[in-house]
């Protein structure tokens, strides 16, 4: 095996639900520079989380959205930017094919 390929930190460190405030605690090689008093009476270090297992729909069954970055206005932009695209291009196709239409209605006729 390797030498020295595991770090060498690893400690208890205390993870907080941002959202409702569930905490618990396991080993991690985060750093972090607050800390926090557990159970125990001990100061361990903490790591503060938008979303845990406790609030995320999937895990809790709910259906409610959780949209900390934007991610649902950001696809509905693209999405009405493409539909509006697509518009643009079907009122071309529509004005190409009319002037089209036109230029071979005036060649029938100059050919009578």
């Amino acid at each position: 095996m390797k030498a020295n390929l595991h770090p060498t930190d690893y400690r208890p460190v205390v993870f907080e639900d941002l959202g409702n405030g569930f905490r618990f605690i396991t080993k991690s090689t985060i750093k972090s520079d607050e800390t926090t008093k557990w159970e125990d009476g001990q100061d361990y270090p903490i790591i503060k989380l938008h979303i845990t297992s406790t609030s995320h729909p999937f895990f809790t069954g709910q259906e409610k959205l959780v949209d900390i970055e934007g991610r649902v206005d950001k696809f509905r932009a693209r999405q009405d930017a493409a539909k509006k695209a697509a518009g643009a291009r079907t009122s071309r196709a529509v004005k190409v094919k009319a002037k089209a239409d036109k230029k071979k209605a005036a060649q029938d006729s100059d050919e009578d």
